[in-house]
């Protein structure tokens, strides 16, 4: 739906993003992270036409930005940080004007206002003047005008930013149910909206990509922490026969009469049901099998730690 090739800016001598290229798929939620100054702003300034690039193209819907800019910006939603709005118009008259901006037919504005309202939690506050909102509230009307046209994209930064708790929360419960059968890219600073959000993280340093993975993919370790009843010297040698399985340790066992170990493995093979056809066929109760995961901070600062 939105790819970018080749993608490259500069400021005179300064390379702000250096041949970018990704494409983010429809119904997929991209997040997209990097440091301060790592380029993700001008990333972002680029795919929603806001800068144009050095070189490089981004089309959005089979759309050239820079060649078809009208078709391909009807297709995109931008909630940028600081949502673009007029304090003094009311938020039925804030959605209108985005509406005819999008050019959706004037006829069907009206329906599609209401329509937007109850999807992000504004009817009641249609009449009120935008100014006058609360922080969450101006985020939904900021979020709203987004999908004004129904854009098969949406592009979102940092929204969530200044929320409290519960406004994050609720904000995160709509962002959900709008992302269904949309694009979204979504960039934030806290990892963990990012991951309880996203299917894929693209992590920008320096202006270049150095993580492109599958959200799953990336928190993989590789590792299983295996709990069992059983005898050490029955399950050790089983266990490291299994097909894929790299390397076995043993941990001090959580009980008399269990056995703890940590096995190492490839996560392409099926290790997991093996390793429960293994211990059913030994009569050996699995009393814990956990994954460790990589928690996406230590991946973020392990792959932007160096030049």
């Amino acid at each position: 739906m939105i790819t970018l090739t080749g993608v490259t800016k500069r400021y005179g001598e300064k390379l702000a993003v250096d041949r970018l290229s990704f494409t983010a798929e429809k119904g997929q939620v991209l997040g997209l992270l990097g440091q301060n100054g790592a380029g993700k702003t001008t990333a972002l300034n680029i795919l929603t036409g806001c800068l144009a690039p050095t070189s490089g193209t981004v089309t959005i819907g089979g759309y050239d930005l820079l060649a078809q800019p009208r078709m391909a910006k009807r297709q995109l939603g931008y909630l940028p940080d600081v949502p673009p709005l007029y304090d003094e118009m009311t938020v039925r008259a804030a959605l209108r004007f985005a509406c005819e901006l999008k050019m959706v037919v004037p006829a069907d504005i009206p329906a599609h206002v209401n329509e937007i309202a109850d999807r992000t939690g504004l009817r009641d506050v249609l009449g009120r003047r935008v100014g006058n909102l609360s922080r969450g509230y101006r985020q939904r009307v900021g979020l709203a005008q987004a999908l004004c046209g129904e854009p098969e994209a949406l592009v979102l930064d940092e929204p969530t930013a200044g929320l409290d708790p519960r406004q994050t929360a609720e904000f995160r419960h709509t962002l959900r149910e709008l992302a269904q059968g949309r694009t979204v890219i979504f960039s934030s600073h806290i990892l963990s909206e990012v991951q309880a959000l996203c299917d894929r993280v693209i992590i920008l340093h320096h202006g270049r990509i150095v993580c492109d993975s599958d959200l799953k993919r990336l928190q993989n370790t590789g590792v299983l922490r295996l709990d069992a009843r059983g005898g050490e010297k029955r399950l050790l040698p089983a266990v490291k026969a299994l097909d894929g399985v790299k390397a076995v340790s043993v941990l001090p066992a959580p009980e008399a009469g269990a056995v703890s170990l940590r096995l190492e493995y490839d996560p392409e093979k099926p290790v997991r049901e093996a390793l429960f056809r293994l211990l059913a066929g030994l009569d050996a109760p699995i009393l814990r099998l956990q994954e460790a995961e990589n928690s996406l901070e230590e991946v973020f600062l392990r792959v932007t730690a160096g030049d």
